[in-house]
């Protein structure tokens, strides 16, 4: 059989925490800074936890963390 192969682009934008849980960045972050407000550029610079309904998707583009 062959080997399960990582999705590479999600593997780039998840990483898998210590209690087996999924985050990411937020995006539009990078550029066009001015007309956003202080607030959510702020809340851009946190990383999120996948929410749980998405799980099942991560967990299978992602077969080896």
């Amino acid at each position: 059989m062959p080997k399960i192969k990582t999705n590479r682009s999600a593997a780039k934008r998840f990483k898998k925490t210590a209690s087996g849980k999924y985050s990411f960045s937020k995006s539009h972050a990078s550029h066009i800074l001015t007309k956003k407000s202080r607030k959510r550029k702020r809340s851009l610079r946190q990383s999120q936890i996948i929410h749980t309904s998405n799980m099942r998707e991560i967990r299978q583009l992602l077969p080896n963390g």
